[in-house]
């Protein structure tokens, strides 16, 4: 059979439509090509999903991927960069769609930012170990796409080069001690700008240890953060958001929500009158540290359970999980309506869902999308609201 790919989805995927009229969402497949042949990883009753194994027509835009294992890790190697580029921001402007959202003629939907490096960037790393029978010798592996099964590396081209070269050092060690693979659940390390590596094995059944510390400057600011925390995994295209979000704070209140440890308040509003609130208990000791002699409050809370800290003259800051906002601290923010709302996401699907909920109390300001995660299909969106009858 021949299949035509319409276009990309935002999990990334290229869809099809079978013979049957059943869609189908393929890895390794572009729009406008024509695949041949492809392997199902998963049967719905209404959907497949799979890899594209033979193309037979294939777009203008696909290059061949530097690594073996780029469907585990970044499966939009495929992609030239520049068109990795305009997919993220077709996907945005979609999920604005898909929730019938308006988009001003004046705001539009801004070309996805980047500070132009494709390769080498992440700054954290979790490895699965590969028992290599013939060599009897453990590897480094990720796992498959779709399935269970691990893809043992010699290389990956996406981490920062430290990170690899750690990992390799550690297993280096484990062979020579002739250990087992089977003994240990992953490796996690990550490596701050100026190359120091923090992190180590995750053993099966053990606790998970606690590693040291690493810092950071960003915004010319020091944070601290542990390195099996939340961090953010790409800080040159982190600062170029951060420096956005800095340019929309004009009121002399903010309060950010979902702040982890304080790297957004922190670093735009910290001449402001600035609450900060986190629910998890490791992120928010990392939070009070990096507040240090400011005047920040660091609040420990779910931001739902926060919603006494929300009012009109405020800016707010959001940037939340993948789940997008909870359903009470919208209502809440339909209820006081702050001046500014300035939401920062990792999914566009959710924070299309609650700017629709939003949009009779304010009007979008911008839009901004982010290439956090080159070369593959995760974007970072930012969207700036003001209150209908602000003039800020």
């Amino acid at each position: 059979m021949q299949l035509k790919i319409e276009k990309l989805i935002p999990g990334g995927q290229g869809i099809g439509t079978l013979e049957d009229g059943k869609k189908i969402f393929l890895w390794n497949a572009l729009p406008d090509e024509i695949v041949a042949d492809f392997e199902i990883t998963k049967q719905k009753s209404h959907y497949l999903e799979g890899i594209a194994t033979r193309i037979e027509q294939p777009s203008k835009h696909r290059i061949d991927p530097k690594d073996p294992c780029f469907l585990s890790t970044s499966p939009w190697q495929i992609l030239d960069f520049s068109y990795e580029l305009t997919e993220k921001r077709n996907l945005v402007i979609e999920s604005l769609h898909q929730e019938h959202i308006l988009i001003p003629e004046e705001v539009a939907v801004e070309p996805t930012k980047t500070d132009g490096r494709e390769w080498l960037y992440r700054n954290k790393m979790e490895y699965a170990l590969y028992w290599d029978h013939s060599s009897e010798r453990i590897k480094l592996a990720f796992h498959n796409r779709g399935s269970h099964g691990k893809f043992p590396i010699d290389k990956s081209s996406i981490e920062r080069s430290e990170i690899f070269q750690k990992a390799q050092s550690i297993v280096g060690e484990l062979n020579n001690k002739h250990d087992e693979a089977r003994r240990y659940q992953s490796l996690l390390l990550r490596t701050n700008q100026a190359g120091e590596v923090s992190g180590g094995l995750f053993e099966n059944r053990k606790p998970h240890p606690t590693f040291k510390n690493l810092t950071d400057i960003i915004l010319g600011q020091e944070y601290s953060y542990s390195p099996n925390g939340f961090f953010q995994i790409n800080l040159p295209v982190y600062e170029l958001a951060l420096q956005e979000i800095a340019k929309h704070i004009k009121t002399d209140k903010v309060l950010d929500l979902y702040s982890g440890v304080g790297t957004i308040g922190l670093s735009v509003a910290r001449d402001k009158e600035l609450t900060l609130v986190e629910s998890d208990g490791a992120a928010y000791k990392e939070l009070v540290v990096n507040c240090g002699d400011t005047n920040a409050r660091p609040i420990l809370a779910k931001s739902e359970d926060a919603l006494e800290y929300i009012a009109p003259d405020l800016t707010v800051i959001l940037d939340p999980p993948r789940a997008g906002c909870d359903k009470k601290l919208i209502e809440k923010l339909q209820v006081e309506v702050p001046e500014k709302l300035i939401y920062l996401s990792c999914n566009p699907s959710t924070q299309a869902r609650d700017i629709k909920l939003l949009e009779g109390e304010y009007n979008i300001e911008r839009i901004v999308p982010f290439d956090f995660f080159p070369r593959t299909p995760h974007i970072e969106n930012l969207i700036v609201l003001r209150r209908k009858d602000s003039v800020l």
